[in-house]
């Protein structure tokens, strides 16, 4: 009674399709895969931060913005 049989996961993966559908298990699978993605990344950020082999944002020297600031009036 510790394992099923092919035909007990098969009677499980028909009622599973049903009940979600072809492409709601696709969306599942997509979603999931980039989730893992995204922490694979996350994790090698990580250990490159660490690592102090980051690259430092780029400056602008010598460019000046010249803006006119309004105050808001409530009405």
């Amino acid at each position: 009674m510790g394992s099923f049989s092919i035909t007990h996961w098969l009677i499980v993966l028909v009622i599973v399709l049903l009940i979600f559908g072809t492409k709601k298990l696709r969306n599942i699978g997509s979603d999931l895969g980039g989730a893992v993605k995204g922490f694979k990344d996350g994790v090698k950020g990580g250990e490159n931060d660490a690592a102090g082999t980051t690259e430092q944002p780029t400056q602008h020297v010598g460019r000046t913005i010249d803006v006119k600031a309004e105050e808001k009036v409530k009405s």
